[in-house]
């Protein structure tokens, strides 16, 4: 299990200029503290980028995926089922800000 320690985020709502989706989408960028043991650590930090939807059948993490910050480098990890409810979570508080 990846310790997700959130010490920073972004949040954007993503226009869509044509209207073809329903609800709103969300860009987040979370920012981790990863432990230096964790296979996950990169000594540049590590992120999450997640597009977050909302609309008429609820709302839920559409997509997402870790990367290396100062790269941007995607890193091939995914989250496990309870690291992802608590990401949804966070999401869902922050929505507005």
């Amino acid at each position: 299990m990846i310790s997700l320690n959130i010490t920073n985020h972004l949040v954007e709502k993503l226009e869509d200029p044509f209207g073809l989706l329903s609800g709103d989408r969300y860009e987040f960028f979370l920012e981790l503290d990863v432990d230096e043991e964790d296979e996950l650590y990169s000594d540049k930090g590590v992120g999450i980028k997640i597009i977050f939807v909302s609309d008429e059948n609820g709302q839920r993490i559409s997509q997402y995926h870790f990367f290396e910050k100062g790269t941007e480098k995607v890193l091939d990890f995914a989250l496990e089922e309870d690291e992802e409810e608590l990401v949804l979570n966070f999401c869902k508080e922050h929505l507005e800000e």
